[in-house]
């Protein structure tokens, strides 16, 4: 015997819910991949300087990203399988999915948290280095010169600071050479720090904005399904 009345609606609207649940692990999943592949975190972050590789941090969190939007995807199908079946046991599965998917959703935003300025800092000081050996050291013994370089290419860019700049202008010619607007305004120019700074901060926050709407519908979820449960388990007493 199905159910009826008001539970009738909430067995849809969980439906619905499920439904959007679903389409936001896509969304998450497809925006995942497309930081992993972005050419400007790409490029940069495969650059290896000698025997030290770009720091992974920011890789690290994009393969949760792609784990939580494919769990997301699953969950989403087994939520609305379970809605319109009807079924106890499913609803009950779904619910606790919901709820480990939950905590680890509040884990990482807490290690993202904590790790956000983390990853801009490792990826200036991988800058810094390979800038200090393109300077000082023959290019043929190391490879900070093509490093450095990658770096000014990919976020038009050049140096670590104005005061480094205004201080040395001679390395300009040299590691900056596509850029003629720079030895027109010796002053005046890109700082690689803030391009660092502004390349990831402006990713998490766009996966800030995913992860706070998804916990918004995941918290709906939870108690819809709850409702429709015992909605359930009541409707097949009589």
């Amino acid at each position: 015997m199905g159910v009826e009345g008001c539970t009738k609606c909430i067995k849809y609207l969980l439906f619905v819910f499920n439904f959007i649940f679903w389409l936001a692990g896509g969304i998450i999943l497809g925006v995942a991949l497309w930081l992993r592949h972005d050419s400007q975190t790409t490029n940069i972050l495969y650059l290896q300087l000698g025997d030290k590789q770009a720091p992974n941090t920011f890789y690290v969190g994009i393969y949760i990203l792609i784990a939580v939007g494919a769990v997301m995807m699953f969950v989403g199908f087994l939520g609305c399988y379970g809605a319109i079946q009807e079924s106890q046991c499913l609803l009950g599965t779904f619910f606790t999915c919901l709820v480990i998917l939950f905590a680890c959703e509040v884990a990482a935003g807490i290690w993202g948290f904590v790790n956000k300025d983390q990853i801009a800092k490792d990826v200036k000081q991988f800058y810094d280095q390979a800038f200090q050996q393109a300077l000082m050291a023959d290019s043929e013994t190391n490879n900070g010169k093509a490093v450095v370089k990658t770096f000014h290419e990919t976020l038009d860019c050049c140096g670590p600071d104005n005061t480094i700049g205004a201080i040395t202008p001679l390395w300009r010619d040299d590691l900056c050479s596509k850029q003629d607007f720079l030895l027109k305004n010796p002053g005046e120019y890109p700082n690689c720090h803030k391009k660092i700074d502004e390349l990831f901060s402006g990713k998490l926050y766009l996966i800030g904005i995913a992860a706070i709407v998804v916990a918004v519908i995941m918290i709906f979820e939870m108690i819809l399904s709850m409702v429709l449960c015992c909605g359930i388990r009541n409707s097949s007493v009589y």
